[in-house]
């Protein structure tokens, strides 16, 4: 039976907002210097009539979701026409619905085709690609629903306002006596904490200590070196960025992160190999010699992030020794549940979610991980701007194995400063925190109208 709260998507603008890094970050075998943020506004209206508008925003981080030979620049316009065409097919959309439903509904129906007709002759752009493009969109669908209904929008997750229950969307896992009759995502959140440990990441080229200065770094008033972040910022969680392909400089670049933390008063490590391990006994063979030579930095690494290629279904590679040792989380394969599903029956032991995979997919995810005994995280884009909000909350909601990743602050901090204004708690890390109070209000509680950020001119609108 629809519901009157049922609502469509009638109008969708389109912003891009450039982005310079103050320091290179490096991930994989590229490095960012600059990015685009996407910034969406939509406009939906329900069965009655009414109308209200969201906003959604995620950063268009080309060398994470399309690592390729081709150049940047050819990636990244590629990537703001695919939203240029994604502005016009949503506004187009007429499907009814929760916003659960209606980016569900469009992801299987409408971006599967989108991506073929962005079809290159020189190379396909992937499917992670157009779901980072896709979220902007699905984030303002879920933003506007709460202004709408005057609502927070983790408050509708659940059957007074969904039309369709968890099995609509999702399938067990054939090995489990799991069922999602009558389960909604609201079964799988958790009461929203305001304090989140933050995870600071240490990119492949940051500075560890003063001995690796060379003069030419900005003197813009942030920190430049990880032993400075961390007394400024009271950090007590550092993700490391690895090679995945140079076992030698990932066990040396380990060691030596591990020991500024021990005497620095750091709790946890993480290590993120972004997909360049091809076989298990890489992993497995750093960690055993870690465990014998630096037992102490071996048991603060909580867990492993994507090691392997995130084509699962390509490179099917057994990683139950890997996650024998450590906890491993998918992130880059996370792309919605089937993907964990496949991780899954691999070994892999937890789900890294991601607001840029969509809200609705995110959702998922953690919906059908939780259900299978899965741990989560929530691993930061780079998020700056109003893309850090729904970033934190999904962290505060879904019960993370700790806190949240969150590092725009260390690569492009002045992006953010009339978020900050708004909300400095969330803007900055302090004793190893972020704080969310100031998270409130309707939708994603960005508190929009309180932000003096001037915008530019839309690339894209359409409305019916």
């Amino acid at each position: 039976m629809p519901k009157p709260t049922d609502i469509r998507v009638v109008e969708a603008s389109l912003y891009f907002l450039p982005i310079r890094t103050r320091l290179p970050l490096k991930f994989g075998t590229e490095t960012v210097t600059e990015i685009i943020c996407a910034r969406v506004c939509m406009r939906v209206r329900d069965r009655s009539g009414a109308t209200a508008e969201g906003w959604g925003e995620t950063p268009l981080s080309v060398q994470w979701v399309w690592p390729s030979q081709l150049s940047y620049e050819v990636r990244s316009a590629r990537l703001k026409q695919f939203c240029i065409d994604l502005t016009k097919a949503w506004s187009e959309f007429a499907s009814y619905g929760h916003p659960m439903e209606i980016g569900y509904d469009f992801q299987e129906q409408v971006l599967p085709d989108l991506l073929e007709k962005a079809h290159h002759d020189v190379e396909a752009m992937p499917w992670l690609a157009a779901l980072v493009c896709d979220s902007a969109f699905d984030l303002a669908l879920h933003d506007a629903f709460g202004q709408l209904l005057r609502r927070h929008i983790y408050s509708t997750y659940g059957p007074e306002f969904m039309n369709r229950d968890l099995r609509a969307f999702l399938k067990p896992a054939s090995d489990s006596a799991i069922s999602f009759d009558g389960k909604y995502p609201c079964d799988f959140l958790v009461p929203r904490k305001n304090d989140l440990p933050a995870w600071h990441l240490v990119g492949g080229v940051d500075l560890l200590d003063a001995s690796e200065l060379t003069g030419q770094e900005p003197n813009d008033g942030y920190p430049v070196l990880l032993t400075d972040w961390i007394t400024r910022d009271g950090l007590k969680c550092l993700k490391i960025k690895l090679r995945g392909n140079d076992a030698a400089w990932d066990y040396e670049r380990i060691v030596s992160v591990g020991k500024i933390a021990i005497a620095q008063g750091v709790d946890w490590l993480s290590t993120d190999f972004n997909c360049t391990v091809q076989e298990p006994a890489y992993v497995n063979e750093l960690l055993d010699r870690l465990k014998d030579e630096h037992p102490r930095i071996y048991g603060m690494i909580l867990y492993l992030e994507q090691p392997f290629p995130y084509d699962l279904e390509r490179h099917r590679i057994d990683a139950h020794s890997v996650s024998a040792r450590k906890p491993m989380f998918l992130d880059e394969s996370a792309h919605d549940w089937r993907f964990v599903k496949v991780g899954r029956d691999l070994g892999w032991s937890g789900v890294a979610l991601k607001t840029c995979k969509t809200q609705t997919g995110a959702l998922l995810s953690c919906c059908w991980a939780k259900a299978h005994g899965m741990t989560l995280m929530v691993q930061d884009l780079t998020n700056p701007m109003l893309a850090q909000i729904p970033h934190t909350l999904l962290a505060a909601h879904v019960g993370t194995i700790m806190g949240v990743e969150t590092n725009a602050m260390q690569f492009y901090p002045e992006a953010s400063r009339a978020e900050a204004a708004v909300h400095p708690g969330l803007f900055q890390r302090r004793n190893g925190m972020v704080n969310l109070a100031t998270i409130r209000g309707h939708g994603f509680g960005y508190r929009l109208d309180e932000i003096d950020h001037p915008l530019p001119s839309p690339a894209a609108e359409y409305h019916q």
